[in-house]
């Protein structure tokens, strides 16, 4: 049986190779999504045994599950597993002293944050067109009070897609406010610190939503992109609606947390169980 730091040294050992890191910091970044073999290998350019080869060291560490879904083998973080080793670096290898390994002095920001500004919040996906169009609209709505609400798409040139405007029209929102922005305006100096950085992006494979820099909250909450949709009128409008109707879902969850009352864990734990809503409906 391994001992405990026979089980550490093989989750960093695990760690230590580039390939392996940038499988697992990809995983992380689609928790609590399940992600099939082949997105995974075509996003990082990965062979098919090499990502076999890596995604079994990263299993036997502990640090990424497996599940099978009929033919296919679809991956995720093991938070758990993560977890652990975080622990045992701050609790054994830092003694315990989390303030002198790591820089601790903000931790309390996102919960104090409220009595002077509004908490702001990020979505992000590709081409800032439909999807993080929706998000924006919804939450705006539905908590502007407590939420400045932004988006943004990561490539460099697009411009809204107008069955997203006409849905949002539709549905009785107001569309003045929205326009289509690039993450660059958001990353730039005077750009507003996020506290929520939250990714529509539906496949690892050929969407380029990034990790967000900085320490705010976040969250993957994939959608199909619905301007790729194909078939008849009808069809295409039914996948706009549909992307509107699970946001909608997931957004009046978000809404309806007591933000200011959770610790960082507690509220990263509810915003993933948001990300692992089904049956949503329009």
């Amino acid at each position: 049986m391994e001992s405990v730091d026979q089980i550490h040294l093989a989750q960093l050992t695990a760690l230590a190779h580039p390939k392996r890191l940038s499988l697992f910091r990809l995983l992380m970044r689609r928790y609590p999504d399940r992600v099939p073999a082949g997105d995974l290998a075509e996003t990082l350019g990965m062979p098919p045994s090499s990502l076999s080869a890596a995604l079994a060291q990263l299993r036997q560490a502990g640090l990424v599950t497996q599940e099978r879904q009929g033919t296919s083998l679809l991956y995720a973080a093991d938070t758990g597993g993560s977890g652990r080793l975080v622990n045992f670096l701050v609790a054994d290898c830092c003694r315990g002293r989390g303030d002198i390994c790591f820089n601790l002095s903000e931790k309390d920001v996102l919960m104090t944050v409220h009595k002077t500004r509004k908490w702001n919040v990020l979505f992000i996906c590709t081409g800032n067109s439909a999807r993080s169009i929706f998000a924006e609209t919804l939450l705006r709505e539905m908590a502007g009070d407590r939420f400045e609400v932004f988006s943004a798409g990561t490539r460099p040139q697009s411009e809204l897609n107008p069955q997203a405007v006409a849905l949002l029209e539709s549905k009785g929102h107001d569309v003045s406010p929205l326009r289509s922005k690039t993450i660059s305006e958001f990353k730039g100096e005077g750009a507003p610190k996020m506290d929520f950085v939250f990714t529509v992006c539906d496949t690892a494979a050929n969407e380029e939503c990034p990790p967000w820099p900085g320490q705010p909250m976040s969250g993957h909450w994939g959608q199909p992109d619905p301007v790729k949709a194909t078939g008849t009128k009808a069809e295409r409008r039914l996948a706009f609606q549909q992307v509107y109707g699970a946001l909608k879902n997931r957004i009046a969850a978000f809404a309806a947390l007591p933000v200011e009352t959770l610790d960082r864990a507690a509220l990263q734990a509810r915003i993933d169980n948001i990300g692992r809503a089904v049956g949503d409906a329009a």
